[in-house]
């Protein structure tokens, strides 16, 4: 056993601890072929990132449970979409309702693509899935309900449920209203006239010849087969059937799922089949504190984080307290920026059983990059405020030379970076900046710093140096606490409470450019 494994078995971190629970569920009883990781997509709405978090979060379970075992146990993660569903409403952020609305009850892959680009509206939003997950690079295989069931890859489940009838109907009545308990089936017939999904009760069913018998939309009796596409599952069934025919080890869900999970577990069990490992987590809240929604497209979506932010910074937000509820909005990007280029950082400084708690090492794969950049995204976004840079090239002028040497070409994620903060910028903090005029006491201590700046070198790029000439004004100045000092600089010269460290912010920005702009806020420039 090498030492990475070995310490993987210790591990802390969460995905190493869902990989022990899988690992020893193979020790206890192991399988022929290859472990699967599932996840599900729901093609009703457009993909939002709670969508890209499922996959990457199975990802970084499938990657240590591959540590784990020295990688001699075969693995496939595979993402099912739900598409053969009915579309039951009208998704909110789309366009050409007039035209879905005849299509409503359809399965999605029998509905119009309301964008005019693909075969259906299900093919549209398994595209944008997957042309998403394909730029990121992760390993999955996809699959598509429609073609499981019409294909026959569900077949033998089918008749296995279809035999498992009565057992079935006796997991799922209990959980039923009254009135519901009464038209209640497990399978949902497409109609062979219109196409519909319906929800109609079974007048008979005949396991034998692996059929079903309802009354169609107009009253006639239709029987027909349960296999090739012309039925699918109530979703609860569905889940635990789809576990048993995929034969699926591990997959984790939203907290709206823990209620049914048992429901999911006892249908896998009736047709014969051991229910895969769970992971439960939180929730992703819009800025209004509710639940993200495909339909009604309220948080972020996958391309709104991406013009602002790396993925990287993405992945890490969905690593840090999955089960926790955690806001997902725009103002938590800058954060998930520098908490993650801080990890990246930190990384190289560690021992081998740090680095597996480090989430830089489940982000990429156990092999995080040696170096980034040397500026914070919160220190860009003030260079950007001071020194009104609306391209890149200008906060290039301060950055080559502060770190000579460092160019766009020399470090592209820097390079990038650039365009994200000004970006972010433009949009977020610069509209609700609130600028203040100092007060008397603020105004001798910004004299003061002003001429300290002025006296230090014109080349000096040593931060720390800056950083202990403004906390010698702070005390010098009485301010008491100290942070009121900084908070002082903050919202004079930028509008904003808090920032990065203003030594450093002055090294970048020179010293001679950040005495004038003591002056500038002395002189109330940025109230008018």
């Amino acid at each position: 056993m090498s030492e990475l494994t070995t310490l993987a078995a210790a591990a802390k971190a969460w995905p190493f601890e869902q990989a022990r629970l899988l690992a020893d569920r193979l020790k206890a009883k192991p399988k022929q072929g290859p472990v699967i990781f599932e996840t599900g997509y729901g093609p009703s709405g457009l993909p939002h990132i709670g969508t890209f978090g499922e996959v990457v979060r199975t990802s970084m379970v499938r990657h240590a449970f591959r540590v784990l075992t020295d990688d001699a146990i075969a693995t496939k993660i595979i993402c099912v979409s739900d598409d053969m569903d009915g579309m039951r409403k009208l998704p909110d952020n789309v366009p050409n309702h007039d035209m879905l609305r005849e299509h409503l009850q359809k399965p999605l892959t029998s509905v119009p693509d309301p964008f005019g680009t693909h075969e259906s509206f299900a093919h549209h939003n398994n595209a944008r899935l997957c042309a998403f997950l394909d730029s990121f690079g992760f390993d999955y295989e996809f699959k598509s309900a429609t073609t499981l069931y019409t294909s026959g890859a569900f077949d033998a489940a089918l008749l296995k449920a279809l035999a498992a009838y009565d057992k079935i109907m006796a997991i799922m009545l209990p959980t039923l209203g009254e009135e519901r308990r009464q038209t209640y089936s497990p399978f949902l017939p497409i109609s062979p006239k219109t196409g519909r999904v319906l929800y109609v009760p079974m007048k008979r069913v005949d396991a034998a010849a692996g059929t079903i018998t309802f009354d169609d939309e107009d009253g006639e009796e239709i029987t027909q087969p349960v296999t090739g596409g012309r039925a699918k599952m109530q979703w609860k069934p569905d889940f635990g059937m789809r576990w048993a025919a995929l034969g699926v080890d591990f997959e984790m869900f939203g907290k709206d799922h823990l209620p049914n999970q048992p429901v999911y577990a006892r249908i896998c069990q009736a047709l014969g089949a051991e229910p895969p490992i769970n992971y439960v987590y939180e929730l992703f809240l819009d800025q209004d504190g509710q639940k993200i929604s495909k339909t009604k497209g309220n948080g972020i979506s996958i391309e709104d984080w991406l013009k602002y932010a790396a993925p990287e910074s993405l992945s890490l937000y969905n690593f840090q307290k999955p089960k926790t509820a955690k806001k997902l909005y725009f103002d938590v990007i800058p954060k998930a920026v520098d908490e993650y280029l801080a990890h990246v950082e930190a990384y190289k400084k560690q021992n081998l059983a740090e680095r597996l708690e480090n989430p830089a090492w489940h982000i990429h794969d156990g092999e995080p990059p040696s170096a980034l950049t040397p500026i914070s995204f919160a220190l860009l976004m003030n260079l950007v405020s001071a020194s009104n840079a609306e391209t890149k090239q200008l906060l290039w002028a301060f950055i080559g030379k502060y770190a000579p040497g460092v160019t766009p070409e020399t470090n592209p994620f820097l390079d990038k970076l650039c365009d994200y903060a000004i970006r972010y910028f433009e949009d977020f903090v610069k509209p609700m900046k609130r600028f203040r005029a100092a007060s008397d006491k603020e105004r001798a201590a910004f004299e003061d710093l002003a001429r300290r700046l002025d006296a230090l070198p014109d080349d000096i790029t040593d931060g720390e140096a800056i950083q202990n000439e403004v906390y010698a004004v702070g005390k010098e100045h009485d301010f008491e606490p100290l942070r009121d000092w900084f908070k002082a600089l903050y919202e004079v010269l930028f509008g904003e409470e808090s920032g990065p460290r203003f030594g450093q912010f002055a090294a970048i920005f020179g010293v001679r450019q950040t005495s004038a702009l003591l002056r500038q806020g002395l002189a109330g420039d940025f109230l008018r």
